[in-house]
């Protein structure tokens, strides 16, 4: 049996989404980050990038945590589940995360996390477009293809009231996902590697004295092994409930940012307006963001019930 080894795409692709709202999908890139507010903390997220292009890049994702406690230690757990389409690749990304915490002082807090998964990607070669004139290149499947692999990030985090930091390493064993072909007399094998990403964000909550309103500023860094970009955004909260912010991300785009408060509900929108070359064929890029909170008792039960005097 004769067997064709084709690498279908380079180490150096990103994987991971550039959200615009990176200070609110903070579990979508650092594991540690599960478990930080004491509630069922739950994410939806959609990006939807360069939206005049066929074929654009689109995402979706939801992740959910909560903290918890075992023998004694504080935990954070969660999900993260992801789809992304972009192109001819698709790809979904479904993992479970962990995070040892430990509280340093009275409102400090740092966690280590853990989030292993797997990675499944799919090309549709069924879709390609094949010039007559041009011969066809051997390295592009001509049909679908789909494989799975071992994927994992890790991480760490702090928080504080008025500040947080994280640092995590996404797609840690830069997994190979091999597709294969199976014909009559040989297999025709395409790979796919995905690069390991390292990501550091920051970001802080300053109230101004004597007024309703709280500046929100925050920054990321994310860097693959010869990719990397950063980005900045800063929100101003009204009254704990309208929030409005700018943003930019280097050489990319700048960000208008609107959302509002519902009680335990955060929802948000960004626009993202293109400086590169490609806004001559595009207007921009959408995000649309939502949070939800419920809220946990953590409160220690009372060990010693009393009953009541009129039941006596």
């Amino acid at each position: 049996m004769t067997m064709t080894v084709v690498v279908a795409i380079g180490a150096l692709a990103q994987v991971d989404a550039a959200l615009s709202h990176f200070w609110l999908g903070r579990g979508y890139y650092n594991p540690a980050a599960a478990g930080e507010l004491s509630a069922i903390h739950l994410n939806l997220g959609s990006r939807m990038q360069w939206v005049d292009f066929k074929r654009a890049p689109m995402n979706f994702f939801i992740t959910a945590d909560m903290p918890y406690k075992l023998l004694g230690q504080r935990l954070g757990v969660g999900v993260r589940a992801e789809y992304e389409r972009m192109g001819l690749y698709s790809n979904t990304r479904i993992g479970g995360q962990i995070a040892y915490k430990k509280r340093l002082g009275r409102n400090m807090m740092v966690s280590v996390g853990v989030q292993p998964g797997v990675f499944s990607q799919t090309f549709r070669g069924h879709e390609r477009i094949i010039v007559e004139e041009a011969e066809s290149d051997p390295a592009i499947p001509e049909q679908d293809v789909s494989g799975t692999a071992f994927d994992a990030n890790v991480g760490v985090f702090f928080s504080h009231p008025k500040l947080w930091a994280g640092l995590s390493v996404t797609h840690v064993t830069s997994p190979r996902i091999e597709m294969k072909i199976s014909r009559e007399s040989e297999n025709d094998y395409y790979e796919f590697k995905v690069s390991r990403g390292y990501n550091f964000m920051a970001g802080g909550n300053i109230p101004i004295n004597n007024t309703l309103f709280e500046i929100q500023p925050s920054a990321m860094f994310y860097a693959t092994q010869k990719f990397w970009t950063a980005q900045v955004a800063t929100m101003i909260r009204y009254n704990r409930t309208l929030n409005i912010g700018a943003g930019y991300r280097w050489k990319d785009a700048v960000t208008a940012f609107i959302g509002i408060n519902l009680k335990d509900a955060y929802i948000g929108y960004a626009y993202d307006y293109p400086l590169s070359p490609i806004n001559k064929a595009t207007f921009g890029s959408h995000e649309v963001f939502v949070t939800y909170n419920v809220k946990l008792d953590n409160r220690e039960k009372n060990k010693n019930k009393q009953k009541s005097v009129r039941l006596m």
